[in-house]
């Protein structure tokens, strides 16, 4: 596509129509001396009266009409006495009014502003202003002086008025300076600008290609991008490989710098036989922070004597139940280990035992805590137990004091732990490892660790394999229940994931049960029975709610069977465009009253409200619900996420997208009564068992796949499990052995001694 070519308009700010202060998202009106044109874009602390260059597109809004999009903002401001008047009148300076502003301008007409920056002491001279207010108004407007700096500096290197922002926030009036010393900082986590865009400003500024900056943000760049693979580390030959790559430099070159930022403390070393891994301090410090405080749990636990046996044979009794072998075992485990993992397919009983297991804890008179990684997962959690469930964000009770911050905190740690005996977490493997550390570092050491999960599912979005991981050092008491229950053998999802597991292919071709298979020979087919049996097929032969009871999944986002092309095909028919729905639009996407969209962000501090007036605060990742209304003149839109609503401004649609389709990683932790499953594309480096198993076991009652029979074996054999580079595992194994050892010492330290000093 041709890119337009950009257009200037400079003009005098007469009207502040909104402004967003958290993102800066401004609509304003500029007098250009002819007529008022409307602007939108990302301007910090801007007041009327404010002289802009403003650097962008006429485009054309289908409510507002003709608007300016802003990219790049050049101000100054106001020189005359009338417009400074105007300026100072509007709020821009926190502090001064109407009436402020009009004793000042009559004091000090032309120069009233550049008294404000050189010598702001003598604003004292007017009536009302202290020596301190007039101090305190001198630091404000050096203060916003020193955004527009700023802000004017990046503009000039062609970044964006939003990352300016960030940029503003982390740094202040220092960033400039430190732009020019180092401008790889603005692809670091403060930022997030590619590392191609800091690479072009470095360019512009005269950085040389060796510079060790250079070389040293292309490293973490690389382990960065890799956290989002899943890697919490990555082999010292593969993350030079890939540096090297990235900055087109020789590798030795770059392995040399491995060994200096290692040496500053921005990575952290771990050798693995021969092999050297490397880890960004944060994700190092998770992973062996974890090892160690759970070894310590483990250590300080007290022998349990005796199999539960009779209290499990009185609770068979009191709930009418009869436990398998397994679980008996499962729950005997959970009660006499301070950490216990309780993992299994579907249909093998683990909600069950989970029930028994909270019963009996609750029977000694332990405080019971439920959470699980997302709303959906702990609305089951708490629809299955009759208890309480929270996620685990809510559980740790974020903390919003610095908002700033790339990394989030929580209240809840060390120094105030959860106030429960016993923690049960469930949905364990979609717990990435910068959750489990926070979630670790707020148990008391003396409480109880019971986690939940199927260990043969995809594992966590973000960085780590912690379920696996603890499974496989050997040092949690682990029950994997396998046996299938007689009424889940019924049922042909169970069935066949369990098939898939073992490799082996699921059944195809009955057609009287809960998992059907329909054979399609091209993507434009599949695509058309998708849409067929959302809109007519399944509502009318099951009842189910294309919105609520129906769920399209897909491996991938692009091609004409991912989410992307299926969203829009099935907004489309499910909630076509209508005079009576407003809409708008962000991005590529329109988003419509009535649309199904998911969140695809965590948003810690948005406020909900539910119908009974409980408020409360947050809204997370793979949260589903329904837009209830778009109010454009008050740039808000309304979304419903089942018992919860909450308001979003236009401005943070980034946080939402279409969910009439999802991904199969994003399904992680739900639970639908219909899931649709297109599969055609068996060369897909997506396509393979464990996201096939994924995708089976989130169907409750009906699973239709449409597609290729060989894309289906195609993922069957393909047990390409998600190969991850972690060492909790190992840290785990070593930790354990560590306490081990401290333990024989204490021992041999309280041997009596004789005289010699030598233990008999």
């Amino acid at each position: 596509m041709e890119q337009r070519p950009l257009e200037t308009i400079t003009g005098t700010v007469e009207e502040i129509v909104f402004h967003n202060e958290d993102t800066g998202f401004t609509v304003l009106l500029l007098d250009d001396g002819e007529e008022l044109q409307t602007v939108v874009g990302e301007i910090m602390e801007i007041g009327e009266g404010e002289e802009l260059k403003v650097t962008g597109h006429f485009t054309t809004h289908p409510t507002y009409g003709p608007q300016f999009k802003a990219a790049m903002v050049e101000r100054s401001l106001p020189a005359a006495a009338s417009a400074i008047l105007k300026y100072l009148g509007s709020g821009a300076i926190r502090g001064i009014g109407p009436a402020l502003a009009r004793r000042l301008v009559d004091a000090f007409g032309d120069d009233t502003l550049e008294v404000m920056e050189k010598s702001p002491e003598t604003l004292a001279q007017v009536q009302g202003i202290s020596k301190k207010k007039a101090l305190e108004i001198g630091e404000e407007f050096q203060r916003i002086f020193g955004i527009r700096t700023v802000m004017l500096f990046l503009s000039q290197h062609g970044v964006d008025p939003a990352a300016s922002i960030r940029v503003w926030k982390a740094w202040g009036t220092y960033a400039p300076e430190l732009i020019r010393a180092n401008p790889y900082m603005l692809c670091g986590d403060e930022v997030g600008l590619t590392f191609e865009k800091a690479d072009e400003i470095a360019g512009k500024l005269g950085i040389s290609r060796d510079d060790p900056n250079r070389i040293g943000a292309a490293i973490a760049y690389v382990l960065r991008h890799n956290l989002n693979n899943g890697h919490t580390c990555l082999p010292a030959a593969a993350l030079a490989d890939r540096a090297a790559a990235l900055t087109g430099l020789d590798q030795q070159l770059v392995e040399r710098q491995l060994l200096v930022e290692e040496q500053q403390q921005n990575l952290v070393s771990d050798t693995v036989g021969e092999t050297v891994f490397y880890y960004l301090p944060q994700l190092y410090r998770a992973e062996t922070y974890v090892a160690g405080r759970l070894s310590m749990m483990l250590s300080m636990e007290e022998p349990i004597t005796g199999d539960f046996g009779d209290q499990i044979a009185l609770l068979e009794q009191q709930n009418g139940v009869q436990y398998a072998q397994l679980q008996k075992k499962a729950i005997a485990q959970a009660l006499s280990h301070h950490l216990f993992i309780l993992t299994g397919g579907p249909g093998t009983g683990k909600t069950t035992t989970v029930n028994a297991v909270i019963e009996l804890f609750e029977e000694q008179g332990l405080k019971v805590a439920l959470a699980a990684p997302t709303g959906r997962a702990a609305k089951r959690l708490s629809e299955v137990t009759g208890h309480e469930a929270k996620t685990i964000h809510r559980l740790l009770e974020v903390d919003f004091k610095d908002k700033n911050s790339p990394a989030i905190q929580f209240k809840r740690n060390e120094k105030n732990p959860i106030g429960a005996d016993v923690v049960i977490v469930d949905e364990m493997s979609m717990v990435d490892i910068l959750l489990f550390e926070n979630l670790v570092r707020a148990l008391r050491l003396t409480a109880r660790l019971v986690m939940v999960g199927d260990s043969d599912q995809l594992p966590s979005v973000g960085p780590g394999n912690v379920l696996k991981d603890l499974i496989s050092s050997g040092q949690v008491a682990t029950v994997c229940l396998t046996e299938i229950f007689r009424q889940a053998a019924q049922s042909l999802i169970v069935t066949n994931a369990h098939a898939i597991v073992r490799g082996e292919m699921p059944q195809l071709q009955k057609r009287d049960n809960d998992f059907f298979f329909l054979l399609s020979s091209n993507y434009q087919n599949t695509a058309k029975l998708v849409e067929d049996l959302c809109r007519r097929r399944l509502p009318a032969s099951y009842g189910y709610s294309p919105l609520w009871d129906i769920q399209v999944m897909a491996p991938n986002r692009v091609g004409e069977i991912g989410t992307l092309e299926l969203n829009r095909r099935l907004q489309k028919i499910l909630n076509p465009p209508s005079a009576e729905k407003k809409e708008f639009q962000f991005g590529p996407f329109t988003f419509r009253e009535g649309d199904k969209v998911m969140q695809i962000k965590n948003n810690y501090d948005i406020v909900w409200v539910k119908e009974d007036g409980e408020h409360g605060t947050g809204v997370y990742n793979g949260d589903i619900g329904i837009i209830l209304a778009i109010d454009k003149s008050a740039r808000v839109f309304v979304v419903k996420y089942e018992d919860r609503t909450v308001n979003y401004s236009l401005d943070n649609a980034d946080e939402i997208e279409l969910a009439y389709a999802v991904t199969v990683h994003k399904s992680q932790g739900c639970e639908y009564e219909a899931v649709i499953l297109p599969l055609m594309n068996s060369h897909s480096r997506l396509y393979h068992r464990n996201l096939f198993y994924t995708a089976v076991t989130r169907a409750k009652k009906l699973l239709i796949i449409i597609g290729r029979p060989e894309a289906v074996r195609y993922m069957v054999e393909n047990n390409r499990k998600t190969l991850r580079y972690t060492n909790l595992s190992r840290f785990m194994t070593e930790a354990a052995g560590d306490f081990c050892k401290e333990q024989e010492q204490q021992q041999l330290l309280s041997l009596p001694l004789d005289v010699q000093g030598a233990a008999p």
